[in-house]
This record gives C-alpha cells, structure tokens and sequence, in this order.
C-alpha cells in the first residue's frame, strides 16, 4: 500500500508500507493490505511504519488518517522530535 505523511509545511514520507501503526484518538491502531476505508483522528505519538527494506518510526502531534484503496494519507500538524 501507499503511504503518504504530510505536515503543513513539508512531505514527510512517500512510499510503500506493509503495515502502518497509528496513535489513534481512541487507541492504537494497524493498518494493513486490502484495509476496509476509514477516517480516525490521531493523537500525539509514534507512526510505525514496516515495509520491505525496514521500519521507520515518526512521532506526530496529532492528525487525521485516511485509508482508501491501499492509499494511506496522514495530515499530521506536526512531527516531533
């Protein structure tokens, strides 16, 4: 699938992902291949990101998540440090 990561000022992260963990607002969540369609608000913490050549981790401060058709796209309003 599709990942896409995008603050208000920059691209974070474009490629493909095997699976994604999200800081959902109402608990962790993980996405995965053929994923049924959602919207959740997420709250500050890690994106874990799994795909063929590793994991990557990216800390938001909160954003919403889409998935649609094996593209994942994350507003988040920031990543922190």
């Amino acid at each position: 699938m599709t990942l896409d990561i995008i603050t208000p000022d920059r691209k974070v992260f474009s490629g493909e992902a095997t699976s994604i963990t999200f800081p959902g607002s109402e608990g962790q969540f993980q996405v995965l291949n053929d994923h049924a369609p959602l919207v959740s608000t997420l709250d500050r913490g890690p994106i874990v990101v799994q795909s063929a050549s590793g994991q990557q981790t990216f800390n938001v401060d909160g954003g919403v998540v889409e998935v649609l058709q094996n593209n994942v796209l994350v507003l988040a309003e920031a990543i922190v440090a």
